[in-house]
């Protein structure tokens, strides 16, 4: 099944050239069917590049979804181009009243500040709690993952000694997980961050389970028992060329940065990269969407954050 964006949205042309089913809103208004409604909160100043990579994701699934873009009010983008947000995104003001069946918190070059020094935190705060009454399933992602967990669980970061950049091997640590199903013993993810968090911290939790996590990357998937959210600590949803994009860019600006690790074939640049987790990138927001969103989601969309529609989902995430 498709997934329903803006016709003019320039992830539509993307996606079509790469033969993913897109539904035009035209089409889309002729069918006699609910979608999936998935909120994309993108904190991201690479806003086109994330909207391309989540509906490409989203759009790979037998699901149909309609995607709703979010952005926030009290941070002034400056990559973007303001008749883009204008068009085609909403912010959390417009949305407070509506209820959605997933949402995904996308992560944000901010991890390095203090959280309550991030211009728009208090915002963020206010669509974490309301994200808990108003959004069946949440997928937090890198800095969405680590905010998420320290608003709603205290989790602080800390910080790296050096940048974890590159691609790395992760293990399935929870087999019983639903989140987990068809996952190899071993996978690949891509990590760009310069904090983490402690597994210490999350073990101490008892309503967060670890899912998957890497030797070298640390934590990797955390959810909390019915799967209300997920955290994830590295960027499944990257491009092929995103991480050579962002060591260039540091190179440019004179930043120290070593080339991603275990991304060019045999540690040189001047080769194209390889792709090696592409896969599962698609198996885990297949599996999101399919067994904590759509198999859990009440029927009737205002019914979201009723009593008891947030407790028929498995017990194990």
């Amino acid at each position: 099944m498709p997934i329903r964006i803006p016709d003019r949205l320039p992830a539509t042309r993307t996606l079509q050239s790469e033969n993913i089913f897109v539904m035009t809103e035209a089409r889309a208004d002729t069918q006699d069917i609910r979608p999936l409604r998935v909120a994309l909160l993108n904190l991201m100043p690479t806003k086109i590049a994330t909207e391309t990579q989540m509906a490409r994701l989203l759009g790979n699934t037998p699901l149909q979804v309609e995607l709703e873009l979010l952005y926030t009010r009290s941070h002034r983008a400056r990559n973007i181009a303001e008749e883009h947000l204008l068009s085609f995104y909403r912010t959390f003001d417009d949305v407070a009243d509506e209820r959605f069946d997933g949402l995904i918190v996308t992560g944000a070059p901010v991890e390095q500040l203090p959280f309550e020094q991030v211009e728009y935190w208090d915002e963020l705060c206010r669509i974490l709690d309301w994200s808990t009454t108003h959004v069946h399933s949440t997928l937090h992602i890198c800095w969405g993952a680590q905010a998420g967990l320290y608003h709603h669980y205290g989790i602080e970061k800390v910080p790296l000694p050096h940048k974890l950049f590159g691609v790395f091997e992760h293990a399935v640590e929870y087999r019983p997980s639903i989140l987990m199903r068809g996952f190899d013993e071993t996978f690949m993810a891509p990590h760009s961050r310069h904090t983490g968090i402690r597994r210490a911290d999350v073990e101490a939790e008892k309503r967060l389970k670890i899912l998957a996590s890497s030797e070298r990357a640390g934590l990797y998937v955390m959810a909390t028992a019915r799967g209300r959210q997920v955290f994830v600590t590295g960027h499944a949803e990257y491009d092929p060329r995103t991480l050579e994009n962002e060591y260039l860019r540091d190179r440019a600006a004179g930043l120290p940065i070593a080339p991603p690790e275990n991304y060019y074939p045999d540690g040189d640049p001047s080769r194209p990269p390889r792709v090696t987790w592409r896969a599962h990138a698609n198996l885990l927001f297949a599996n999101w969407l399919n067994y904590f969103v759509y198999q859990t989601t009440p029927f009737e969309i205002g019914d979201i954050g009723t009593r008891g529609t947030f407790d028929q989902a498995p017990a194990a995430p």
